[in-house]
């Protein structure tokens, strides 16, 4: 595999990982399920979502929620492409939250709601090009209260 082909998959991957914070921070969650694979899996420490359908019924919920303005920033990307279809990955994320008045602009912010990483599994898939396979979020910091 040469660099180009190699930076291509890097860039595919990274747009996942963007695409999953627009779906989720402005009123699209329930399409997350669209990046993953149909047997993909998304895991937090509270929570295990195993397939499409329950990745998408678990993200719906928080669609629903129209309290809640998140906005996820994701930096320190990095990649590992582990063979012709498949590739692992880090990426850092801090939230930030607030749940309240929706339409109140801006929002008060008592610094980021937590701070953690993704350790995520692409795979590449015939019809649609890459996807997750697995999305595993590790929180390091949460804020008190």
């Amino acid at each position: 595999m040469d660099q180009t082909e190699r930076m291509a998959i890097e860039r595919e991957c990274e747009r996942l990982i963007v695409a999953y914070t627009h779906y989720v921070d402005f009123g699209q969650a329930a399409r997350v399920a669209e990046l993953f694979t149909a047997d993909g899996v998304w895991e937090s420490p509270e929570t295990t979502l195993a397939g499409q359908t329950a990745i998408r019924e678990g993200f719906a919920a928080r669609q629903r929620n129209e309290q809640r303005v998140s906005r996820h920033v994701c930096t320190n990307f990095a990649l590992e492409v582990t063979g012709e279809d498949t590739a692992e990955g880090v990426v850092y994320f801090t939230v930030y939250r607030h749940d309240g008045d929706a339409a109140l602009m801006p929002r008060p912010l008592e610094g980021p709601f937590l701070v953690g990483h993704y350790r995520d599994r692409f795979v590449r898939v015939q019809a649609g090009g890459w996807r997750f396979a697995h999305r595993r979020e590790e929180v390091a910091f949460l804020r008190a209260g």
